[in-house]
């Protein structure tokens, strides 16, 4: 059914003012299938001494816990994995390892690999591996997946890996975006460009039959409050990038009535359902 929404993002597009990600998520806004299902993983956890490391200014020498969860998306198509954490080897150590050059203490309750096998997946079933970033909290366990494509920007990869060893195997399949991107073709699944926290973070868009549009952020923001007050930490390499995409998550969340998931917020790690249970 045509819509105000479909209507006035087709007049701007005449016009030369809609980006191409704009205009192609307003057409799948009409169009789009669903995801079968989520299942969200506990990929590991940190406890940082001083949250002003992410909110400049604010809370100077506060501790905060933070969670780092994955998600498996299952599609009729294929699985998706989105994230890998932190690496399966730290649960061998029960007391973490420092983190962020000693600024936090990491901890793995579970292994990813265990959690997959809890729900009967096998690390060859995962069709693609997407990456919201290459920090060491996200791309942990990349070396489970050598039969998965993985997905990343164009510019994360030549920032994190142009000339440098990559923690997957060379000759491992690699898509590599300049932007939006529509996994599975129908737009039950979109990556979003979302450039700041590095030059080529990426968000998700998940739609699911029974939750709607669900937004997982990566690191396009890090917990609620920074959320809430636009906070951009001082590690992000571009500032305006970041609050432009926190806008663009906004303006998504508002015209699709979606659910925001913060990768590392702790309180909300108590309100989503961790696999085996799954979000529909």
């Amino acid at each position: 059914m045509t819509t105000f929404r479909t209507i006035r993002d087709a007049i701007a597009a005449a016009l030369g003012v809609a980006t191409l990600g704009a205009t192609m998520l307003a057409g799948l806004a009409a169009t789009a299938a669903e995801a079968e299902r989520v299942y969200v993983f506990d990929c590991g956890q940190s406890l940082a001494r001083d949250q002003s490391r992410w909110s400049p200014g604010v809370n100077v020498g506060v501790p905060i816990q933070m969670a780092a969860n994955c998600y498996l998306v299952r599609h009729a198509r294929g699985l998706l994995l989105w994230d890998t954490g932190y690496p399966d080897a730290i649960a061998a150590s029960p007391d973490g390892i420092a983190a962020a050059g000693g600024a936090s203490v990491a901890k793995r309750l579970k292994t990813l690999a265990g959690q997959l096998a809890e729900i009967g997946v096998a690390p060859a079933d995962v069709t693609f591996v997407a990456i919201s970033h290459t920090h060491g909290d996200h791309v942990g366990n990349l070396a489970l997946f050598p039969a998965s494509t993985l997905v990343f920007q164009q510019a994360e990869y030549d920032w994190a890996y142009g000339g440098k060893p990559t923690p997957f195997p060379a000759e491992q399949k690699v898509m590599k975006l300049a932007g939006d991107h529509d996994v599975f073709g129908d737009g039950a699944v979109t990556i979003l460009s979302t450039p700041g926290h590095t030059p080529g973070h990426q968000s998700l868009m998940v739609r699911l039959p029974k939750t709607g549009v669900v937004l997982m952020t990566g690191d396009a923001v890090h917990f609620r409050d920074n959320w809430d007050n636009a906070r951009v930490p001082a590690m992000n390499v571009d500032r305006e990038q970041t609050l432009a995409s926190m806008r663009r998550l906004r303006d998504l969340m508002a015209q699709h009535n979606a659910q925001l998931w913060i990768n590392h917020d702790w309180l909300q790690r108590q309100q989503i359902p961790y696999a085996p249970a799954s979000v529909q």
